[in-house]
């Protein structure tokens, strides 16, 4: 059973313009897997790390960045750019 808040989270990230709906949001994260991993940053508004996935979905890559903290998990997700991966 998900969380009620889970709904208007996945709507939220629905609504960045990636093409994801709330099912496909929940299946990239399901389906992370090493490979996709990018690499690990330190926040510099939280010092907390970051862990950045480039998982494909479709026929694009989405930048994917995870925030673990006791008892939850903080996701963006973005469309890839080259541009740095600064904090924002």
């Amino acid at each position: 059973m998900r969380p009620r808040w889970l709904s208007s989270i996945l709507t939220r990230i629905a609504e960045l313009g990636l093409g994801l709906d709330e099912d496909d949001a929940c299946d990239v994260l399901a389906r992370l897997n090493a490979s996709e991993f990018a690499e690990r940053l330190h926040s510099k508004k939280t010092g907390e790390w970051m862990y950045v996935f480039k998982p494909e979905v479709g026929a694009a890559f989405v930048y994917l960045k995870l925030v673990l903290r006791a008892e939850c998990v903080v996701i963006s997700f973005h469309e890839e750019e080259d541009q740095g991966h600064e904090d924002k």
